[in-house]
């Protein structure tokens, strides 16, 4: 941090003058249009919801074009220029700021304003990411259900305007904290990706020398649906529910909620092997091994799979409804309404390779070495990813803090 310490004391040694976003540069707001105006090509548009989903803190592509002949209806920011989400459903989603690095002017949605000024429009938005700014903010935002940042409101924060060379230095060093960011996430997308790889070409069972029957999952397996019942924090037998499979098809360990034994509790007890797929809603078709003795049953929108122990491994066929092959089916065989169903009759369809049993003991221990392996990564590279955060943020907090001039 020398080398903006420096270029402080050269640039500015008596402090940093703080001026409302209104006094220093245009605030306006975008207008509006719909999900009906969205076409393949066209103008580059930018919408208030893909500030705080798709963007970071600067863009150079949009992901979103509407009709051309739109255009002089709307609003829009130039290259330069800073998009402030108006509105959000938190507190901390209102005010995310992108700068917009891109070679096109672009259209901004009605829940967002433009900030156009002479300051590093990264600067600004690297800024509006602060505890400072959030404190500020935070004071003329309107609490309804859904949080809305007034123009007025917006135009009267103030933020430090530093000379160009220290906006420039700060932007540089927060840009790098960035990317070691980056890098970290990368590997682990690349490591998930390179297991998926090997999991569906060794399921596919292209190599093989001898010829893999597929038969259909009704052929192998008995489908029971689960237990109907109110969920309680505490009681003799966790109640696995839908929410609880987690999308690596883990039951996750944490926020488990329970019910009483009963009567009809005992034929939905689980064991260690069980298979459980998910039949409704957005998680449909996500599978889960039970791999553990913990007292437990099975809520009414999961399935339990029970498969011929004499014909299929349980572990083999978990692995198998990890696969790009099984994927692609129930993508298929899944009947999309209100809410997508995956039912037991869709299920009974599905088709599975089924090599012999020592085979498929085989498969599951390379897989399962496999699965430990990218599990190890995916707990130390996201608690390292979620160190570097805490460590970025800090220091963004630190650099972005100025001596304010008298």
């Amino acid at each position: 941090m020398s080398r903006i310490d420096d270029l402080i004391r050269q640039h500015c040694p008596h402090g940093v003058a703080y001026r409302a976003l209104g006094d220093i540069g245009e605030v306006f707001r975008g207008r509006r249009f719909t999900k009906a105006d969205y076409v393949q090509q066209g103008t580059g548009a930018i919408h208030y919801g893909e500030l705080y989903t798709h963007y970071g803190t600067s863009a150079t592509d949009v992901i979103t074009r509407v009709r051309t002949d739109l255009a002089p209806n709307l609003r829009f920011v130039r290259p330069g220029d800073v998009v402030i989400a108006e509105v959000g459903e938190t507190l901390e989603d209102v005010g995310k700021a992108v700068a917009w690095l891109g070679t096109e002017e672009v259209a901004i949605h009605d829940g967002c304003y433009g900030f156009r000024s002479e300051l590093n429009p990264v600067f600004v938005a690297y800024y509006l990411q602060t505890a400072a700014f959030h404190a500020e903010k935070n004071r003329h935002v309107a609490r309804a259900k859904v949080k809305r940042l007034s123009i007025n409101g917006l135009r009267q924060i103030r933020v430090p305007v530093p000379p160009a060379e220290v906006q420039d230095e700060i932007v540089r060093v927060l840009d790098l904290f960035q990317s070691l960011e980056a890098e970290l996430e990368a590997e682990l997308e690349a490591r998930r990706r390179q297991y998926a790889h090997y999991r569906d070409s060794l399921l596919a069972f292209s190599d093989s020398r001898e010829r893999v029957r597929w038969v259909t999952l009704a052929e192998i397996a008995d489908f029971t649906y689960g237990l109907t019942a109110t969920s309680l924090e505490e009681g003799d037998l966790r109640f696995v529910r839908i929410t609880d499979i987690s999308e690596d098809g883990k039951v996750r360990p944490g926020d488990a909620k329970f019910v009483e034994t009963s009567p009809d509790s005992k034929r939905y007890l689980l064991g260690r092997g069980d298979v459980l797929v998910a039949r409704t809603g957005g998680s449909y078709g996500k599978t889960a091994l039970i791999d553990s003795d913990e007292p437990a049953v099975f809520a009414s929108f999961l399935i339990r799979i029970a498969v011929d122990p004499e014909r299929v491994v349980p572990e083999y066929y978990w692995h198998f409804a990890q696969s790009g092959a099984y994927w692609t089916q129930a993508t298929s065989l899944v009947s999309i309404g209100g809410q997508p169903q995956f039912n037991a009759n869709a299920l009974a369809r599905v088709r599975v390779p089924l090599p012999p049993l020592s085979v498929q003991q085989e498969i599951v221990s390379v897989l399962d070495r496999f699965d430990a392996l990218v599990s190890d990564i995916s707990v130390g590279l996201p608690a390292e990813l979620a160190a570097r955060r805490r460590q970025y943020e800090y220091y963004r907090d630190q650099l972005l803090k100025f001596e304010e001039a008298a």
